[in-house]
């Protein structure tokens, strides 16, 4: 299978690693198809009718850090009326009276091209307010088209009803975060919880507007079922939390709650298929946040990047072309980090500081834990011997 790396935002491009008895579609707006066994909840649709989107999820392990929405300390930007969740009767009316007023819906108005010209169309999703400055935390897919386009529209409904116009901050699509601001007074900022210490078993509460605006607000219970979920879509590799809490087309930028009403996660995905039920998935707050402070600051992120094209070899090609297991580099890009390195067309990558490596998605895992100017200790197979090369991780250019 080929991949090929790509730059800035993306190192790679290849099939997602899911059964194929499921489809996974990239993007259809306004296709009106289910079809992943990934879904982002966002809605979408031309006018005369509001349509399902089917996307694949991008999520990255980040290191954690402090921020003014910190995981011990809580957004001090926060003005929500606080409850003991310990005392009250019924945590999720709690939870729903403090996070609600902090969520909100997103439309995207933009001109979409189909087989008989342009036509209007918009798609719907969720978000949260980050702070009372006005910025809020949505998915990238939410807001992609206005991100690309600059004759896009985007709006955000708060929960009073009220409409403000927005505009992008930045997006990044490998996370799949996005930050848009409005200009607006004292806005209700949901506070941030330490996604590291979340367990399974805990109460889950999902808050957002599945299907769109037409069921803002809507609240959904669960559970956490699974801690540092990995799935493996477009060869990245995703760190998740995964709940049984209702997520549907729409959520997509909402929170994920715990049961002392603090925000563990954006949602993000859910597992669509027949005989498949309560498959949620959340990208963890401790991943977003440094996202979203970057992007406010920067308003895009600087990713390192190794610039190779490769092959996955596995045991039995292998033996049919007398390689050894890994990743065959079949391309290298000029001036790139890889070439610096000395890394050539024909080798073949087995560790990557001292980690095995069998995939392109396990090489990217280890390379999007560094930030640039780190460096990468590679040992690859050449010629019928090993070689050790230190790649310096630079930006795409």
């Amino acid at each position: 299978m080929k991949i090929v790396f790509d730059g800035e935002n993306k190192e790679e491009k290849v099939q997602p690693k899911i059964e194929t008895k499921y489809f996974v579609e990239k993007k259809s707006s306004g296709s009106g198809k289910q079809l992943g066994v990934l879904c982002l909840g966002l809605t979408g649709g031309i006018i005369g009718g509001v349509l399902s989107t089917v996307l694949v999820l991008d999520a990255k392990g980040i290191d954690k850090i402090q921020t003014n929405a910190s995981a011990q300390g809580g957004t001090t930007n926060s003005i929500v009326t606080s409850y003991n969740f310990a005392t009250v009767e019924n945590p999720v009316v709690a939870i729903s009276k403090q996070v609600g007023p902090s969520v909100v819906g997103i439309k995207t108005t933009y001109q979409a091209q189909t087989f008989f010209g342009s036509t209007e169309a918009e798609g719907e999703g969720s978000g949260i307010v980050y702070s009372k400055e006005g910025y809020i935390i949505t998915n990238y897919h939410v807001v992609e088209e206005a991100i690309k386009s600059k004759n896009a529209k985007v709006e955000v409904l708060l929960s009073t009803g009220e409409s403000l116009e927005a505009k992008v901050i930045g997006g990044d699509e490998i996370t799949d975060i996005a930050v848009v601001k409005v200009e607006a007074g004292k806005l209700t900022a949901a506070e941030f919880g330490d996604s590291d210490g979340v367990e399974v078993g805990e109460l889950a509460v999902a808050i957002g507007n599945p299907l769109g605006q037409e069921f803002a607000g809507s609240v959904t219970v669960g559970y956490v079922s699974a801690v540092n979920r990995t799935m493996t879509a477009e060869g990245t590799t995703y760190n998740l939390i995964q709940t049984d809490a209702a997520i549907n087309s729409g959520n997509s930028g909402g929170p994920l709650v715990s049961s002392s009403g603090k925000v563990i996660g954006i949602n993000t995905a859910k597992i669509a298929a027949t005989g498949v039920e309560g498959m949620g998935f959340s990208i963890p707050i401790n991943e977003v946040l440094p996202i979203v402070e970057e992007l406010i600051t920067n308003k895009k992120i600087a990713r390192p990047y190794i610039g190779i094209g490769g092959v996955e070899i596995d045991e039995y090609d292998a033996k049919r072309y007398n390689l050894v297991p890994g990743v065959y580099v079949q391309t290298v890009d000029i001036k790139s980090a890889a070439e610096k390195a000395g890394i050539r067309q024909g080798d073949v990558i087995t560790e990557v500081d001292g980690t095995k490596v069998a995939s392109v998605a396990e090489i990217n895992v280890i390379k999007n834990k560094k930030k640039v100017g780190d460096k990468l200790t590679v040992k690859l197979y050449r010629d019928g011997e090993y070689k050790t090369v230190t790649v310096t991780l630079a930006l795409a250019e």
